[in-house]
């Protein structure tokens, strides 16, 4: 099953030309907003999306959000790209979540969850980390997808789902049937599509954050973010509970984060 998963791993194209395009321009100290918009707008299912995620509740705007310009100007450049990357991600890769017990919808809706916690947390801990913790909070699901396509493959679904519904630990139940968590298969995703090694390393490292030496902040965080909002039961008194026993055995300010639940 390893083999099975590493090998669509490298079968998979490459993202869209617009991905890039955006990268380059929120990359180039001489573009700005009006640069970045006119390339979203290019493409009508990055709009939409866009749009959507702008108009969520979790973040809280407070006015309907009606043009890609005025996301970008609410959102910065920053947080756009990490958006329009997880949104062109997504939509390369078919997805069938019912293995975990959840529509697609509410797979991308778990990713903007962990998103939009990790920015009302860490913004008041160290905000010079939440850039590249938003990116590989909304990045660090993907791996399911892969996953999930195996185990309907496999004819494992029914099987499968109920370890899920009842899961303390997701990851084993994924290692049971695929030998792969999904960390694992995430990070080897972005490995393929060439993504920065810090992103690929934080993720990589989520579920074993004291392995990580000078990454294990930004994996622990990773952990504490799936932790409280796992697909089988986000932010249930359970899972953050659970959270922030990881984030007191690490000495870590609860208050700080159980307010920013508060928030969301």
């Amino acid at each position: 099953m390893i083999n099975d998963i590493v090998d669509r791993i490298k079968s998979l194209p490459s993202l869209p030309r617009s991905f890039g395009e955006v990268n380059a321009i929120c990359s180039d100290p001489d573009s700005g907003i009006v640069d970045l918009a006119k390339v979203i707008e290019s493409d009508p299912m990055l709009v939409a999306n866009l749009l959507k995620i702008a108009n969520s509740p979790l973040y809280n705007f407070r006015r309907e959000i009606k043009s890609v310009l005025q996301a970008i100007s609410l959102f910065g450049m920053s947080t756009t790209r990490s958006l329009i990357t997880s949104i062109s991600v997504k939509k390369l890769l078919s997805v069938d979540m019912e293995p975990y017990g959840v529509t697609p919808e509410e797979f991308v809706h778990i990713s903007n969850m962990q998103s939009a916690l990790v920015m009302k947390w860490y913004k008041k801990v160290d905000s010079s980390k939440m850039d590249e913790l938003f990116l590989a909070s909304l990045l660090q699901e993907t791996g399911k997808i892969l996953i999930a396509d195996e185990v309907v493959r496999n004819d494992e679904v029914y099987q499968f789902k109920s370890e899920i519904q009842t899961a303390y630990d997701i990851s084993k139940v994924e290692k049971m049937y695929v030998d792969l968590t999904t960390a694992e298969v995430t990070s080897e995703i972005f490995e393929h599509w060439g993504f920065d090694d810090k992103i690929i390393n934080m993720i990589k490292f989520s579920d074993n954050y004291e392995a990580a030496e000078e990454l294990k902040e930004y994996a622990l965080v990773l952990k504490v973010l799936k932790t409280a909002v796992p697909i089988n039961a986000p932010l249930s008194e359970r899972s953050i509970n659970m959270a922030v026993a990881i984030l007191e055995k690490e000495d870590m300010n609860t208050q700080l984060f159980l307010d920013a639940i508060k928030e969301l």
